[in-house]
């Protein structure tokens, strides 16, 4: 490994909810304004903020996990993103020091602090003036390890308040106040999982455009300086991936559409490196089920999209057909709601493919929300018995009813799963489970593709042929 210069930065804040998110899109809006070419990436299992992210920077965002990822792979995930950027922007989750345990294990602290990253905090101004000088020098003394190089005021109420609480800052700390954010007053695409995924928000434009009006107040130049004095960083020589060709010849359909869109991207170059063709499919407008040796259905919303779904009959119809006749199906999260019986949500029901004997409710707390650890127990395509998968999950559904015919294969050692104890139904060469994993942390995931299309044939096999080529592009990996 030899040092490499780059210039980068984290974003953190104090806590969630902070406004990390949107400063950190109006940033990267505004230094593509500037000419630069930025690379986004996200601390954390995180799809929607990872999605608006790549929409803003015009290239894939990739995740930074410390739980899911040995430091050498993150560095390795790290590189591969930031290759041909003129600047790396990290978003944070949470609270700075926020981890897994009483050591802050897996925190945003630990990421900047491997990534020798310099860290710009986002502080939360409702309602306080001087005790934020105390909160910045806290942050300096917990952990000086951290290089916390710079602070940013947001939800700033007027120029006075914004004068009190830099002066304080930068009298007690030192710590140089690199602009303010004021409050901002556009309609914030929010629900229950925080922010809306971008693909579901007709006004994508106009936020991008009123979040770098915000950024007005922010010296983004001495912003620059901060990222570009990183010092040289180590990182691995050898590929992310290495194109094996055991997949030549498969074509995966995957489900993307405003219903189904949480996918890493790693998840799918490592598909397409292994020689698979990948085809989209939108869920809600494809009237057929494309011709394809197999299926993945990522996670997302199929609950705020369940009308549209139902309604598109002919192409659940297809799905059930092939999956009986043993097409191999990969189903995650919120593509286990699809494969169901019923899906019920704000009091109304509505028929989904049936492919699994399974009533789902999407409810209005979350039953299953964090880092997840599921150990195989049972004979499966996918994974062999014994393994144990690390992964996460986030959500608000729960099976309401199970009948006959599957089985569970996973058991639950950290998380919740279906029911606190059980993760993994198995039916026939149909695999759904609550865990999204991570294909940087968990090669058997790519393994298991080859398991499951063993005794099946490799080569498409099911569905009309397509009538224009809907594989895999540099288009479909960067947002």
């Amino acid at each position: 490994m030899e040092p490499r210069r780059l210039s980068r930065i984290v974003i953190a804040a104090q806590r969630g909810g902070a406004g990390k998110t949107l400063f950190t899109l109006g940033l990267i809006r505004r230094l593509l304004r500037e000419g630069l070419r930025v690379a986004p990436f996200k601390k954390g299992p995180d799809y929607i903020d990872a999605g608006w992210l790549s929409r803003a920077a015009e290239r894939p965002c990739r995740n930074l996990d410390p739980f899911l990822m040995e430091e050498k792979a993150l560095l390795k995930v790290f590189r591969e993103g930031a290759s041909g950027a003129d600047i790396a922007v990290v978003e944070g989750n949470r609270g700075l020091f926020d981890g897994v345990d009483l050591e802050g294990t897996c925190s945003t602290a630990r990421l900047a602090r491997l990534l020798q990253a310099p860290v710009i905090l986002v502080l939360d101004c409702t309602k306080v003036t001087r005790t934020l000088a105390a909160v910045v020098k806290g942050f300096q003394a917990f952990d000086p390890g951290v290089h916390l190089a710079g602070v940013v005021l947001n939800r700033v109420a007027r120029a006075r308040h914004e004068n009190i609480v830099t002066r304080a800052i930068e009298h007690y700390t030192g710590v140089p106040v690199l602009g303010a954010v004021p409050r901002l007053r556009i309609p914030f695409p929010e629900r229950h999982l925080g922010l809306i995924p971008w693909q579901e928000y007709g006004g994508k434009e106009r936020l991008f455009e009123a979040l770098e009006e915000a950024l007005a107040g922010v010296e983004v130049h001495r912003l620059l300086e901060v990222a570009a004095q990183a010092p040289p960083l180590l990182l691995p020589e050898e590929p992310l991936w290495s194109s094996s060709g055991s997949l030549s010849g498969v074509r995966i359909g995957v489900f993307r559409d405003q219903a189904f869109q949480f996918y890493y991207p790693e998840n799918l170059e490592i598909l397409a490196l292994a020689g698979a063709e990948l085809v989209f499919i939108d869920a809600l407008r494809e009237k057929r089920l494309p011709s394809v040796s197999a299926l993945y259905l990522g996670g997302g919303f199929p609950e705020t999209q369940a009308e549209a779904l139902a309604e598109n009959s002919s192409l659940m119809k297809d799905l059930k057909e092939a999956a009986e006749d043993g097409l191999p199906v990969y189903a995650e999260c919120g593509g286990i709601l699809y494969l169901g019986r019923e899906l019920s949500w704000k009091g109304r029901t509505y028929p989904m493919c049936g492919v699994l004997p399974v009533d789902f409710e999407v409810r209005e707390r979350p039953a299953g929300h964090g880092y997840s650890l599921v150990g195989v127990v049972a004979p499966n395509p996918y994974y062999p018995e014994g393994l144990l998968l690390q992964g996460h999950e986030f959500h608000y559904s729960v099976p309401t009813r199970v009948g006959e015919g599957p089985s569970f294969v996973l058991k639950v050692e950290r998380g919740f799963g279906f029911d606190g104890l059980r993760d993994g139904i198995l039916y026939k060469r149909v695999f759904g489970t609550y865990t999204h994993v991570h294909a940087v942390s968990t090669p058997a995931w790519l393994e298991g593709w080859l398991r499951a299309l063993e005794g099946a044939e490799k080569g498409p096999r099911w569905g009309e042929s397509l009538s224009e080529e809907r594989g895999l592009t540099k288009d479909h990996l960067k947002i």
